[in-house]
């Protein structure tokens, strides 16, 4: 299984280096290029409106669009989970228009929810599908505020949504890469079905 990680800006290392940890190949993805051959791809943390414009600039938005819509897996994680949303509360004032995203997965994520970046935390958190809590990192996190009907929600803090899948595509509002704990990662990793 070779799994991306989206390489444009933020905590891309962090997570090469947890999938690497599972025994997959990675490839970092800066070009349409790079996605030929993955199963699934992770957009890691950072800025999302810096990733959102870059991801324009590269020419990406459509091949990764493509990408999920021939089968692949995709797990978006902090910033990543803000590209994935069909809706983005929050918007900078600066951005004119809508700001870019994937608008693959039904859910409506509010940027920076969790206050700012010295209101960073760390939380046990309980996740469907794995047996003991997860401590949590959360930076500048958003929220998921609204989940669509075919959207599962496997954990929630403070009665906010802040882990979902739907299908072949997770989001996630905290860090897994910034943790030694691979579980979340593994969770993604059974859903990229695609050889």
């Amino acid at each position: 299984m070779k799994i991306g990680v989206l390489a444009l800006q933020g905590a891309f290392r962090e997570h090469r280096q947890m999938l690497e940890k599972l025994g997959v190949e990675v490839t970092e993805v800066r070009l349409p290029k790079h996605l030929v051959g993955l199963s699934g791809l992770v957009i890691p943390g950072g800025e999302s409106t810096t990733m959102g414009k870059l991801m324009m600039d590269y020419d990406l938005k459509e091949p990764i669009q493509k990408f999920y819509q021939e089968g692949g897996a995709i797990f978006g994680t902090c910033a990543g989970a803000i590209m994935l949303a069909s809706e983005i509360e929050g918007q900078p004032k600066h951005i004119q228009g809508k700001q870019p995203s994937l608008e693959l997965m039904d859910i409506t994520v509010a940027r920076n929810a969790f206050g700012r970046q010295v209101d960073s935390f760390k939380e046990p958190l309980t996740i469907k599908g794995l047996e003991s809590s997860f401590d949590a990192v959360f930076i500048r996190a958003p929220v998921i505020t609204h989940v669509g009907q075919d959207v599962e929600v496997l954990c929630e803090h403070q009665g906010q949504v802040v882990l979902a899948r739907s299908g072949r595509l997770m989001a996630a509002s905290f860090h897994p890469e910034l943790t030694r704990d691979a579980r979340v990662h593994e969770l993604f990793l059974k859903t990229c079905v695609k050889a």
